[in-house]
């Protein structure tokens, strides 16, 4: 089979992307795949570049790459993927969409609220939220463009900064608590994660950087280990995932909150989805050889 590992893209995070491709081409089996790397520095360009594969590996992060729209033109010329389906893609990257969903199955997420480029923001309704709290562009990953605000000064600024990633930035309550990591194959879930971050939370820095962060196996009391699996199961489901996702959750006295889910997650040397699946016993290579055949 010949595989073509998609990475780059054209959004904030193509760096990253690049590191997750790079790290999948060269942990794919060569025995069984021809693997081709292709980087992609434009959107005209993919249909070109995928011909003569059988299957496209997606590395990307960010926008067209893991918000439906690559998924989209791959289902244009019946291109397979991985990964999950150019709706389910679409909605999990619109941060504001997924908490509205959240909400209205009852699963527990951060109170936020929407504010739109050029338009007048209500400090007011805002500052219902109680500080300290989380700035983001809606549509975003990796922790581009996200901080905390403590004042309204902080607040202002944090806004700005987000806007210059979306048209779209959501404030959302600060959730204080600890935070974990599931991620899911074929709908099955790997072993938790615990995440400790240096930082205030799981920023860029955190996430990438040797040393700043600590994920590991996740000890928690078997009844709050069963609440954080039930809430990551319905997640699945209710958003139709497929192959693999990862679903980010703050437990606060003794509840999870669903922060996001993730339908393409990092796969460089530090992502959280390959350490997880080590400590399933899973090699790199077999956790791709899975990807790619639950996404077929």
């Amino acid at each position: 089979m010949k595989i073509g590992v998609l990475m780059g893209g054209i959004s904030s995070e193509r760096e990253i992307s690049i590191l997750s491709g790079k790290e999948i081409v060269k942990n794919l089996d060569k025995n069984k795949y021809e693997v081709y790397p292709i980087i992609i520095n434009s959107k005209d360009e993919v249909i070109e570049k995928v011909k003569g594969i059988d299957f496209a590996l997606l590395a990307f992060h960010g926008a067209f790459g893991e918000d439906g729209t690559i998924q989209a033109l791959l289902n244009s010329i019946s291109m397979p993927y991985s990964g999950c389906n150019m709706l389910t893609s679409a909605i999990c990257m619109d941060k504001k969409q997924t908490k509205r969903i959240l909400k209205a199955e009852n699963i527990n997420t951060a109170p936020f609220y929407v504010i739109y480029k050029n338009k007048k923001v209500d400090f007011e309704k805002i500052e219902l939220l109680q500080y300290p709290m989380f700035v983001k562009p809606n549509n975003g990953g990796s922790s581009i463009g996200i901080s905390m605000a403590s004042n309204k000064q902080e607040l202002e600024q944090n806004i700005k900064e987000a806007f210059k990633y979306d048209d779209e930035v959501i404030v959302e309550k600060y959730i204080a608590g600890n935070e974990y990591t599931v991620c899911m194959l074929n709908g099955e879930i790997l072993p938790i994660l615990s995440i400790k971050s240096k930082g205030n939370f799981f920023d860029y820095k955190c996430k990438y950087t040797e040393g700043e962060s600590e994920e590991i196996l996740a000890k928690i009391p078997n009844e709050l280990e069963n609440k954080i699996k039930d809430v990551s199961k319905c997640c699945w489901q209710i958003f139709d995932c497929k192959a693999y996702v990862r679903v980010d959750i703050i437990v606060s006295n003794g509840m999870p909150y669903v922060l996001e889910l993730n339908t393409l997650p990092g796969m460089t040397t530090n992502s959280l989805f390959p350490k997880s699946a080590a400590l399933a016993g899973m090699k790199y290579s077999v956790l791709l050889d899975k990807i790619i055949e639950y996404s077929l």
